[in-house]
Order: C-alpha cells, then sequence, then structure tokens
C-alpha cells in the first residue's frame, strides 16, 4: 500500500485484531575474532535461500553490519516469543556457519561510523540523502515491539497513554554506556545517538485521537516533509502497515531472557494503555518537557539513577520503574499471563560494574557477545 494513503491506513486498523504480538530484535555482525563490526548482511541474507522460514523473517537496518530477526505476527506473546524463539536460533546457528558473530547492545563500543556502508535498498537509500550525516551517525541497535489495535483511533489514544511510560522503559533496557570507543559516562548512549538526532524522534505529542493525529501526517505529506510514515520515528507510534502499535524505546539486550522479559513489558504497557483508554480510565497528559527530564535520567543513569514521579514531582530509585510498571499493568497481565523477570542488574549496570571492576572495554564487550551467543542460541521461557 501507498505508506500515505491515511484512508487506507484506517481500514487497515479497522481489520486489524486486539492484541496480536510481533518481536524485532536488532543484532550487530562481528568478526568472532576481534569482535569488529563487518559487513555481513548480504552474505547472510543470501545464505538464507536454504531455509524459507529464515528468509522471511531476517531483515536489513541501516548499515550492512546490522541484521534484524522477525518472530512475525504471533496469536499473543507467547506464540509471538515462541516463533522468535525458533528464528533467531536458526539465525545464530547461519551467522556462526558463515564465521560472524552476533551482539547484542545499543551500541557498538569502539565501530568507527565513518566506516559503515549503508545497505542498498530503495528505503534506506532516501533516508540516507534526506538525512546524510545523521543516518550515517546511527549505528544502533535496539528491541521493538508490535501489538495488534483494532480501530487507528483506540491505538493513537494508546500511544499518548504510553508517553509517561517510555522513559521507565528506557532505563529499564539501557545496555550501551560505550560509543566511539571511550566510555559515554552514560547507561543509554545509543537513545543520546539516534532518538536526539533523528527528525520527528523520541517521546511524541499528545493528539488525543486520529483526527489530530491525521492531520499532523497530512500536513508532513503536503510540505514534502516525508514520503512515507516510517520517516515519523517516534519511540512509540501506530504502524499504518500491520495495524499495530509499535514501541521501539529500547536498546538491545545482552541476554535472551532479558529481551523476552522486556518484551513481555512492553507488550503488557500496550495492552494496558489500551484497556485504560476503552474503560475512559481518566489521565493528565504530562507535558513534553516533564518527560524530557525523565528521558535525560534514563539516558544518563539508566537504573543507577533516580526517575520523577510527574504526578507528584517527587524523585523515586529508578529500580523502581520496574515495580510501577508492573503495578500499573496488573490487570492485562494477569488476563495474558504474563509474568517477567528481570535481573538483579540490567545490561549498563552489568557493563559499568566490570569497568569499576578494572575491566577494559574489550574485556567488557566480549563478556556480552558470549552472554549473547549463549542464550540466544538456545532459547528461553519466560
Amino acid at each position: 500500500m501507498n505508506s500515505l494513503d491515511l484512508d487506507r491506513a484506517a481500514d487497515t486498523f479497522a481489520a486489524a485484531a486486539d492484541l496480536t504480538v510481533g518481536v524485532e530484535e536488532e543484532f550487530s555482525i562481528l568478526d568472532p575474532r576481534t569482535l569488529e563490526l563487518v559487513p555481513g548482511f548480504e552474505q547472510l541474507r543470501a545464505a538464507t535461500e536454504g531455509d524459507p522460514l529464515l528468509r522471511e523473517s531476517v531483515a536489513g537496518e541501516l548499515i550492512s553490519s546490522e541484521i534484524e530477526i522477525i518472530s512475525g505476527v504471533g496469536a499473543d506473546l507467547h506464540d509471538a516469543l515462541a516463533r522468535q524463539r525458533e528464528r533467531r536460533g536458526r539465525l545464530f546457528a547461519l551467522a556462526a556457519s558463515e564465521g560472524f558473530a552476533l551482539g547484542a547492545t545499543g551500541t557498538h563500543p569502539w565501530a568507527d561510523y565513518r566506516e559503515q556502508r549503508i545497505i542498498d535498498t530503495e528505503h534506506y537509500r532516501r533516508v540516507e540523502q534526506g538525512l546524510k550525516y545523521v543516518a550515517w551517525r546511527n549505528n544502533t541497535f535496539s528491541l521493538h515491539v508490535h501489538v495488534g489495535v483494532r480501530d487507528i483511533d483506540r491505538a493513537v489514544r494508546a500511544v499518548d497513554r504510553l508517553r509517561p511510560e517510555l522513559p521507565l522503559l528506557l532505563a529499564i533496557s539501557a545496555n550501551s554506556p560505550f560509543l566511539d570507543g571511550r566510555d559515554s559516562g552514560l547507561h543509554s548512549a545509543r537513545t543520546q545517538s539516534f532518538t536526539k538526532s533523528f527528525p520527528r524522534c523520541g517521546v511524541p505529542d499528545a493528539f488525543g485521537g486520529w483526527p489530530a493525529y491525521r492531520e499532523y501526517i497530512e500536513f508532513l505529506k503536503r510540505t514534502s516533509s516525508i514520503v512515507e510514515f516510517t520517516q515519523v520515528w517516534w519511540s512509540a507510534r501506530p504502524h499504518f502497515k500491520f495495524g499495530t502499535v509499535e514501541v521501539r524505546i529500547c536498546d538491545a539486550q545482552a541476554s535472551a531472557s532479558e529481551s523476552e522479559a522486556l518484551a513481555s513489558l512492553m507488550v503488557a504497557c500496550i495492552a494496558q494503555a489500551l484497556r485504560d483508554g476503552d474503560d475512559g480510565v481518566p489521565f493528565d497528559h504530562p507535558a513534553p518537557r516533564l518527560i524530557e527530564e525523565n528521558m535525560w535520567r534514563a539516558i544518563r543513569f539508566g537504573l543507577d539513577g533516580r526517575l520523577i514521579d510527574l504526578e507528584r514531582a517527587r524523585e523515586y530509585p529508578a529500580r523502581e520503574a520496574i515495580e510501577r510498571l508492573l503495578a500499573w499493568t496488573a490487570p492485562v497481565r494477569a488476563e495474558l499471563a504474563i509474568e517477567p523477570i528481570f535481573p538483579e542488574r540490567n545490561g549498563a549496570q552489568r557493563q559499568r560494574r566490570m569497568i569499576d571492576a578494572g575491566a577494559t572495554r574489550d574485556e567488557v564487550f566480549a563478556a556480552s557477545v558470549n552472554e549473547t551467543r549463549d542464550t540466544y542460541r538456545q532459547g528461553v521461557t519466560v
């Protein structure tokens, strides 16, 4: 479909089924000896020729040193996770057979963005032509989830409700302390590099429903600001092609169990946002400038810092973000049998503890790559 055919986008949502789930995980492609980024996507893509399931499940991202594995449409979260385990297990086996390792941190610790090659697709040629340095600089890796939503107005209102929860999800997911060969001092350098550079990115405005959102997209189209809706890179958005709400705020996760726990929590947040909207639960939407305070704290300190209770204007330990989101989503989680379990420390915290103990940058990254290899290739159960 024409991705800016807004009548057709509304029809796609009208035909969508509530609470179907899709999971997308992005991995860096590495030399297993040096752990340098290597341009291996085209080789891996060609190598899927003999595996139809894997061939339909892998996708390219901006650079040739990145590969994405996609679950496809699961009937629910549990089906999507089962589909994803099988697909990424095949991907890791294929990568090893082709002489590659795969990494799952939000950024590569030392890769030079100037040496990375943009993949040759019409979409990414357009991205590069439109953004230039901003596109070249974006060597990042993340975890996305999609949840099916019947009716586009409900989808927009669900995204509205998710806005203040996005920094909490980011803090939980933080897994990228290194960038450009140095300790950035941040917990999510990926977010600073991508979200603070790309246009139409980060936490969206609150629109109140489809009419206002449609007016905004029509403005972008009429002023030649975009030619496809995916050029709206917000951290949560209605996805016109799939009829879903997509959340895309989170860093890639070092271990499979963390990735599944985080995907489960994101699905629960979207489902609860939908439920709150359907039930007419009152909610005062915070101003963007207030949400941005928590975004910065999540980027800078992750779960080691303090976040702000925006309603009460009080700080709380960032680790409580997990409990707060679990408490908010308890009703839908009980119905959908979602019970994510998170480790004592997230990826950025584990890396920082190694740094504090005297480990080198290369040793820290090697430990993460080993954890990724040992967990993603086998599959886990949440």
